[in-house]
């Protein structure tokens, strides 16, 4: 059991809150929402051995049978069960709640170096880590990243710490594009979506690269930016799938048959927890500057309108206990011997007496609504 720190939100906690659903996942009953999250141990069973009291953690929401054909051959995340057992996807329950359980196997430790707010991402961060590994990206490719929003900037990021060459990114969002070219983008292309075309995007994406890309990410879930992924992608060449757009999609499948484009599907992670910390941890990946916008618990609600607004300049909003709050909700500081005095709301004036006198043995008073 542990109690959680910080908690990030995505695409998917505004699908639930607007839409009521994703995908065939239909909320019917109240949900509590957030997946992306860290979080302190407070308890564990009897059996477990590789965690302790105190010991700071990434969780990984999705929970497999570990029994099925898809877990015995190391594929756990295409583990029809993990769907239905996934934390803030219906009808599990999700991670912005103080206290819950959680199964060992799939809680990370966190070295001291990476914050909270680091080790929350570490899960949108591992599904990257999951994409570049499906894609094999290696030293000296070049690789074209779609969106440069959360997902796209880790995506240009883990190339990077992968050893791809150059990586050119697009997006609608200048501000967006101005933080990649600042963390180390090679080329960025801002999109307007009134004139843009695929085919002649991709054919300015060759040729300011000098080659097409060996791989593209595509982070959107737009049918355009697909296009344009797999127009610009070289022959023999991989289009990782991360951005998910509608149910159905309009695609050149044609151009992936004759060119032979691997279009690589990326479901969630598996066993990429511990490389994703590792490269945080090491500095190989800054994920800091991504986390624009922070809220405190008790304005979750807003942190996700704020989110939907899609505001210039914000990237990753991030949902925390106050530092005062949790040193009070741990027992580390005991405020309930500082009130002295209470009085009932219609003795509030009297509570305002007393405190001016400076009563001896008074110190905090406080005015209920009894």
């Amino acid at each position: 059991m542990f109690d959680w720190k910080s908690c990030g939100f995505c695409g998917t906690d505004i699908h639930l809150m607007d839409d009521g659903r994703l995908a065939d996942f239909i909320v019917t009953e109240p949900l509590v929402i957030g997946h992306e999250t860290s979080a302190r141990v407070i308890a564990v069973g009897k059996d477990v051995t590789n965690l302790k009291v105190g010991d700071r953690v990434a969780v990984e929401t999705a929970i497999p049978c570990q029994k099925c054909e898809y877990c015995r051959d190391g594929k756990y995340n295409l583990c029809p069960i993990s769907n239905t057992q996934a934390r803030g996807v219906p009808p599990k329950h999700g991670c912005l709640r103080r206290y819950y359980a959680h199964p060992s196997d799939f809680l990370f430790k966190l070295p001291d170096s990476v914050s909270w707010e680091e080790g929350a991402m570490c899960e949108p961060f591992s599904c990257i880590v999951h994409a570049c590994r499906r894609l094999n990206i290696s030293a000296g490719q070049n690789v074209l990243v779609c969106g440069a929003g959360a997902m796209g900037m880790m995506a240009f990021l883990c190339a990077k710490a992968f050893g791809a060459n150059k990586v050119f990114i697009t997006d609608l969002n200048k501000s967006r594009l101005a933080l990649a070219e600042k963390l180390g983008v090679d080329k960025s292309y801002a999109i307007d979506p009134k004139t843009f075309n695929d085919v002649e995007m991709a054919q300015t994406i060759i040729k300011d690269m000098g080659c097409n890309p060996d791989i593209s990410i595509e982070c959107t879930g737009n049918d355009m930016s697909t296009s344009m992924a797999i127009y610009a992608t070289k022959n023999g060449g991989k289009v990782g799938i991360v951005g998910l757009g509608g149910l159905k999609s309009t695609v050149p499948l044609v151009h992936t048959a004759m060119r032979e484009i691997d279009l690589i599907g990326v479901c969630r992670f598996r066993d990429d927890y511990p490389l994703a910390i590792q490269l945080i941890a090491s500095g190989k990946v800054n994920l800091k500057p991504l986390v624009t916008h922070k809220f405190p618990i008790n304005e979750a609600i807003d942190a996700l309108k704020f989110m939907k607004r899609n505001v210039e300049g914000s990237l990753k909003v991030m949902v925390h206990y106050p530092l005062a709050i949790q040193l009070i909700a741990s027992g580390k500081v005991n405020l309930k011997p500082l009130v002295t005095h209470k009085f009932p709301i219609n003795e509030a004036i009297d509570a305002l007496k007393f405190m001016k006198r400076n009563v001896e043995g008074s110190l905090k008073v406080m005015v209920l609504m009894i």
